[in-house]
């Protein structure tokens, strides 16, 4: 049985956090951000967990994390490198409706400033471009709606989901 959550997926920055908690409110979901919640269970922060554990250990907690979210009714924001996690996607895709919020690089690299404070996972030497190249495909693939979001106010993003969804 699939259950009425929407997870939200894209790149850093993309607005995941900020639509999620309006989304939420909107439908009388409860919100829950995936990032907060490996904090939590980690009891260290994002960028923390990269530094003790490497990109690939944070993505390993991230997966093992987002396949035991257990929800209802919930709008899920997730970490821009949950897509590495096939199981977390599958376990996802079971429990609700995945929407990528799209956004082009450029917009991405404005918004996001310091990508090591923000706990993006970049591999040695890998820059946004990259990042962007390799994740891109891999947010199509598991996306069951694409909210195209350059231009959309957070109560535009909102209405173009809850539009999709019905």
């Amino acid at each position: 049985m699939k259950k009425n959550n929407i997870i939200l997926i894209g790149m850093p920055g993309a607005g995941k956090s900020t639509v999620g908690v309006v989304l939420a409110k909107k439908l009388g979901y409860a919100f829950l951000d995936s990032d907060l919640l490996i904090q939590s269970r980690e009891g260290r922060l994002l960028h923390e967990i990269i530094s003790e554990r490497g990109v690939e250990g944070f993505w390993s907690v991230e997966e093992a994390v987002n396949a035991s979210i257990d929800a209802d009714r919930t709008v899920i924001a997730t970490g821009g490198s949950v897509v590495y996690g096939a199981h977390a996607m599958e376990h996802l895709k079971d429990i609700g409706t995945i929407v990528y919020l799209k956004l082009p690089c450029e917009e991405i690299a404005h918004r996001l400033g310091d990508l090591d404070e923000r706990g993006v996972t970049l591999r040695e030497g890998q820059g946004l471009v990259q990042l962007y190249d390799e994740r891109v495909p891999l947010y199509e693939k598991y996306a069951d709606i694409v909210v195209d979001c350059l231009h959309l106010s957070i109560r535009e993003v909102v209405m173009q989901i809850v539009g999709k969804m019905i």
